[in-house]
């Protein structure tokens, strides 16, 4: 049986009135989006601040060693590397030309004390002559004299012939302290000068780690209240040191000032070694109240530094006040306060106001100790 249709006027009405209902109806809000993040709770810092510059290992002392006299080098008695003791025989000149002139020398002194002796007999037999008033006063006189002037030339060629021989003992070259030979500068058979640098000994009693310091960092080596210097063949060894010199002039090449730690004196720390110089700086009053975070916290916005504040699980962007660096970490001198949470990964990716999920809430940092064990923790 078929159905009934309706009137053409009661379909439209319903079409219209289904149109309608639907227009009326609102979709539903699409979930918030909430962006998953690192966070750390602030803590008050150690009053401590630590900086860290890579140098090597260098004596305190270096002598470039060079003959008194010049020659030719006939011997070589040391390499690189040699240890050597005061008085140690390092090179030595042909000394044939020397030995000549000491021989000359020698003549010399001879010929002069023979005119010595000749004088002084000659001046006796004037002298004899006078007091028989064979000769006069005058003649006398000149005897004296010429006596005199003998006797001088024999101290003169006696001179002479000291410094030749000094001069004869300048073709061995010694070494004047105990240490190591650092470097040869001159072979076997090469002419050299009175005074060219021919080898390099190095004293083993002092040593310095010499490292170059940022001009930025200069002033702050002033408030440094510990230094300790880790070798990079032993990084778990914390040598002492302490800063010996402060170049006042930057190097021309990397434009950073040369500063010399010295360390005390130990056979396993060998000339050449990498190391590592941790300075300590102790900050004054005011930087007793600065918070560390880490470098990854920081959000630059219209030249001012920021960090995401965490705040009834939304964040907030607050500006604060960087008062260094120490190692990876900033140190914050204003704008935050203990107690309170902030991003540390994922910065880039928020917006003022978001809802946030901290997937992994760092500890509270007090100093370098409980930050290395809250890092072992996690």
């Amino acid at each position: 049986m078929p159905l009934p249709r309706l009137p053409l006027g009661r379909t439209a009405a319903a079409t219209l009135l289904t149109a309608l209902l639907a227009a009326c109806s609102k979709e539903a809000p699409p979930p918030a989006d909430v962006r998953p993040v690192r966070a750390l709770t602030l803590a008050a810092g150690a009053n401590q601040a630590n900086a860290e510059f890579s140098g090597d290992v260098r004596p305190r002392y270096e002598s470039r060693l060079g003959f008194r006299v010049g020659g030719k080098i006939s011997a070589r008695k040391v390499d690189v590397g040699a240890s050597v003791k005061r008085g140690t025989l390092l090179m030595q000149l042909d000394p044939q030309d020397l030995r000549l002139g000491q021989a000359q020398a020698q003549a010399n002194l001879r010929a002069a004390q023979t005119n010595a002796d000749l004088a002084r007999a000659e001046l006796k037999r004037y002298q004899d002559l006078r007091s028989q008033n064979f000769v006069s006063q005058a003649v006398l006189d000149q005897k004296v004299a010429a006596s005199r002037s003998s006797q001088a030339s024999v101290e003169a060629a006696r001179a002479q012939l000291r410094e030749q021989a000094n001069q004869t003992g300048y073709a061995s070259l010694e070494s004047d302290t105990d240490g190591v030979v650092t470097g040869i500068d001159a072979e076997v058979g090469q002419v050299v000068q009175a005074g060219t640098p021919v080898v390099r000994v190095a004293r083993t009693d002092e040593k310095e780690v010499v490292i170059g310091v940022p001009e930025d960092q200069v002033d702050t080596l002033r408030q440094v209240a510990e230094v300790k210097v880790r070798l990079w063949a032993d990084p778990n060894r914390a040598i002492p040191g302490r800063i010996r010199e402060v170049s006042p002039v930057a190097d021309t090449a990397t434009r950073t000032y040369t500063v010399k730690v010295s360390i005390p004196a130990s056979e396993d720390v060998r000339l050449g070694m990498t190391a590592v110089v941790q300075l300590v700086h102790q900050a004054g009053e005011a930087a007793g109240a600065q918070l560390r975070a880490p470098l990854s916290s920081l959000v630059q916005n219209k030249g001012a530094s920021n960090v995401w504040v965490i705040e009834n699980g939304a964040v907030r962007l607050q500006k604060v006040e960087v008062g260094g660096v120490s190692g990876n970490d900033v140190l914050l001198s204003g704008g935050v306060k203990p107690g309170q949470t902030i991003v540390t990964a994922g910065v880039n990716l928020l917006k003022s106001g978001q809802k946030v999920k901290v997937l992994t809430a760092d500890v509270a940092r007090r100093g370098d100790a409980e930050a290395a064990a809250s890092g072992a923790a996690q």
